[in-house]
């Protein structure tokens, strides 16, 4: 599993360059699975994409955010412990946590138990990496030297 996931990251750093042109177009339409759960909705509330969902946090700013930080949102366990931790979400990171959001906990907290409330996952590094583009999108610009991959 250490190493499914060590080949994803270092896939997804491989992509990294397709990701700075990524395919908002295709993103756009990936996200329809996510705004089940998901919104993208401004700090005045107006929502960008999606509608309204609930279940899962708001996504406006998701790059570069601490991991299980947005306020006022019932995170799980794992996700809590990856911020407190410092986990700031990036395009390799999301990358990975798309892909299988439980197997990235478990390998980043070294924890068999760990689990995700999210039990959705995109079929591969490029889906993902769409989403992302299209999230990146909605939210402030995140400098390159603040986003992070660190535990």
């Amino acid at each position: 599993m250490k190493l499914k996931l060590a080949l994803i990251a270092v896939l997804a750093t491989a992509v990294s360059p397709a990701f700075a042109g990524g395919d908002i177009a295709k993103g756009e339409a990936g996200f329809k699975q996510c705004q089940t759960c998901h919104v993208v909705a401004d700090e005045t509330g107006k929502v960008l994409a999606g509608k309204a969902g609930k279940i899962g946090p708001n996504l406006y700013g998701i790059v570069g955010r601490q991991a299980g930080s947005y306020p006022d949102f019932k995170y799980g366990e794992s996700i809590v412990a990856g911020g407190v931790a410092g986990l700031m979400w990036d395009e390799v990171t999301l990358t990975a946590y798309l892909q299988d959001p439980t197997a990235f906990w478990k390998e980043r907290l070294a924890d068999k138990g760990a689990k995700s409330k999210m039990a959705f996952k995109v079929k591969n590094a490029e889906a993902a990496a769409d989403v992302i583009a299209y999230l990146t999108q909605f939210g402030p610009a995140v400098p390159a030297a603040t986003a992070t991959t660190s535990p």
